[in-house]
């Protein structure tokens, strides 16, 4: 459990590998925007901030965090990647919906990482409020799309290493 205002987002910039060879793959889930938008940000500023560059950053935007996977898997297939960042946002609703998404998406990104050579790191928010999700979107706890970005810079150098 995360603690109250502290920032998971911080990281030492000295230990993160120079992004600046790698080519980023984020898929983006217009399902709850203003939380994915804000996810987005992060990952893009921290893959920029770590050597990035533009060009190499491919965006594409899905319907909702179930087609994150569909979306990953041929980002994989069709744009020479060394990594994919998949950013969504699961909101508990009334519904058991919530748990199937949540449960269907953890493991199609969990199928994408075995099957596939190309890391795909997981940046779904799945939280019971939408504050919780403010909150972790660039709010008091910082941005799971920042420390999405380091993940998935220090897993292309691995997988860069292990080639």
């Amino acid at each position: 459990m995360a603690t109250v205002n502290k920032n998971l987002s911080q990281y030492d910039k000295n230990t993160v590998p120079n992004a600046k060879d790698f080519r980023f793959g984020i898929v983006v889930s217009e399902w709850n925007e203003n939380i994915t938008s804000g996810l987005y940000k992060g990952a893009v500023e921290a893959l920029l901030e770590n050597g990035a560059v533009t060009d190499n950053i491919i965006t594409w935007d899905v319907p909702g965090s179930f087609e994150l996977i569909y979306g990953s898997k041929k980002m994989i297939a069709t744009q020479n990647v060394d990594a994919v960042i998949a950013i969504g946002s699961v909101i508990q609703g009334e519904t058991k919906h919530f748990d199937f998404v949540c449960e269907a998406v953890a493991q199609g990104i969990k199928d994408l990482n075995v099957l596939t050579d190309v890391p795909v790191v997981f940046c779904v928010l799945t939280d019971n409020t939408l504050q919780q999700a403010i909150d972790r979107s660039g709010g008091i706890h910082g941005n799971k799309g920042t420390e999405a970005a380091i993940v998935a810079i220090r897993m292309a150098q691995l997988r860069k290493l292990a080639l």
